[in-house]
């Protein structure tokens, strides 16, 4: 048995990042991942010829002097092809029959809406000054000798749907700035203001797309830790982190094997990692029933099309239309899909002044875990006709709803492939396929917002169930995460200007 410095469980993002961090400080990294192919939500695979996405579809906050370029400039990740989405507007809202634009950058994004909406001018420039406030403090939790308490910052404690209401009077604006948050749970009931604000604030600083697909991070990531001497295994399910005189010590694989390490970091949702802690005298009933009660947000149904060639120009921004201006509650209808998000592939090996064609569209929209629970004990590939069924009737709803802005969309497709939130969980462990993680709660954020730290000294937690999912939570809690092992100053030097 090798001894490892660090054995990260998991490879998505989360556990990406942090093997890149440690390893190029010289620590002996080892990943071990469940699956053949590592990148989690941020891999991509084969299908008809074409390469298809997961979970990567753009990104906000990259450019220089925004809230992730230091982070991933540090990490090399500036040099992959990033397109930069239509600063006129990189996400536009259909509602009904009427559409609204966001622009990139704080003064546009207010001017362009305030056009629509000219007496809500005032609540918009409150809303940007929000926004703002709230990205320039990202990673304050690693700030070297910060008195603030970052977990009980009061946006943590307030509501995103009071705030909103509070500011603005007209509705249908309302339902405008919230019409991009597929990207999120709108859940009136819990969304804190805080992340609400951090996620939209890094899109309208500047919203980018790959020009390829989401392994081309995976790769990235996983090439500089193995030259840093880091090791991935694939197909290595752990299904035992030991624990001897309060410490973790190893962890036994479905392989077979066992891999001893000093620190150990798991990039799985937090409730399968006390799973995984078989026998603890550090992990108390208490903290593994908090976790264990921890509810989660939202699951995806996505439906990729390869488009025939020729039919259908690139568009360079992100679609969301709803039928109605219900963005907040229309997914908890069983209703035919009233609400998407069309994600367009940049494609590859072209320049998009030559206006290309598109070869992959993404289609997404909400699937609450009820409405595909009687599936709950099947496993991929093996759900049977009724479950087809069901997905083809959404996969039609969705295509339907996106013919309001392609006409005739159904009539341009080679071939299409869908995934539900059981496919998600049977391939991340994630808990109901939960796109976004645990789901936060203003009224208590403090039983919701998970810290790097566990009751077991060696054992971290890292990935978006933390404290802000997307790309920019993640990489944000693996900051977290890493800063408990090189300690604040370091960490928060990634975040600075390299």
């Amino acid at each position: 048995m090798s001894k490892y410095d660090i054995i990260i469980i998991g490879s998505g993002l989360g556990g990406l990042q942090c093997g890149y961090i440690l390893g190029k400080r010289g620590y002996k990294v080892l990943l071990l991942e469940r699956q053949a192919q590592p990148g989690g939500c941020m891999q991509s695979y084969r299908r008809h010829g074409e390469s298809l996405d997961t979970g990567m579809h753009y990104v906000g906050g990259l450019g220089e002097g925004n809230c992730l370029h230091s982070t991933f400039k540090y990490m090399g990740l500036t040099d992959l092809p990033w397109v930069e989405l239509d600063p006129t507007g990189f996400d536009r809202v259909t509602i009904g029959q009427k559409t609204f634009r966001y622009a990139k950058g704080h003064e546009a994004f207010v001017e362009t809406l305030a056009n629509e909406f000219p007496a809500e001018r005032k609540g918009l420039m409150d809303y940007a000054a929000t926004m703002r406030e709230v990205g320039n403090h990202l990673f304050d939790a690693i700030k070297p000798r910060d008195e603030v308490d970052f977990f009980t910052t009061s946006l943590f404690a307030s509501s995103t749907y009071d705030y909103l209401h509070e500011t603005f009077k007209d509705e249908l604006l309302i339902n405008a700035l919230c019409g991009s948050s597929l990207k999120m749970e709108l859940a009136k009931e819990t969304l804190p203001l805080y992340n609400f604000a951090q996620a939209n604030n890094s899109f309208v600083q500047g919203s980018y797309r790959l020009q390829g697909d989401g392994n081309l991070i995976v790769n990235h990531l996983l090439n500089a830790i193995r030259s840093f001497g880091g090791e991935l295994v694939c197909n290595a399910e752990v299904e035992e982190l030991i624990e001897k005189d309060g410490k973790l010590v190893a962890a036994r694989c479905s392989n077979g094997e066992t891999y001893e390490g000093d620190i150990f970091i798991s990039n799985a949702h937090p409730a399968v990692t006390c799973d995984l802690v078989k026998e603890s005298t550090k992990l108390k009933k208490v903290y593994r029933n908090r976790i264990g009660r921890l509810e989660n947000t939202y699951g995806m149904f996505t439906v990729s099309l390869v488009v025939k060639p020729g039919q259908l120009k690139y568009f360079n921004w992100n679609q969301y239309i709803y039928k109605q201006p219900n963005v907040w509650d229309y997914y908890k209808s069983e209703d035919a899909v009233s609400g998407i998000l069309i994600s367009c592939r940049v494609p590859e090996g072209v320049l998009l002044a030559d206006d290309p064609d598109a070869r992959i569209l993404d289609i997404l929209t909400p699937l609450p875990w009820e409405r595909i629970s009687r599936w709950a004990d099947t496993t991929v590939g093996h759900r049977g006709d009724d479950y087809r069924a069901f997905k083809e009737q959404l996969a039609d709803e969705c295509i339907a709803l996106a013919e309001t802005f392609i006409p005739n969309l159904h009539s341009m497709v080679e071939a299409r492939y869908s995934s539900t939130p059981l496919t998600y969980r049977d391939y991340t462990l994630t808990p109901n396929g939960s796109a976004y993680g645990v789901r936060k709660d203003y009224h208590n954020p403090m039983m919701t917002l998970l810290s790097a730290k566990t009751p077991i000294p060696n054992l971290l937690l890292t990935g978006q169930s933390l404290t802000l999912h997307g790309l920019l939570g993640v990489t944000m809690t693996s900051l977290f995460t890493v800063a408990e092992i090189i300690g604040k100053e370091e960490a928060w030097k990634i975040t600075q200007t390299v």
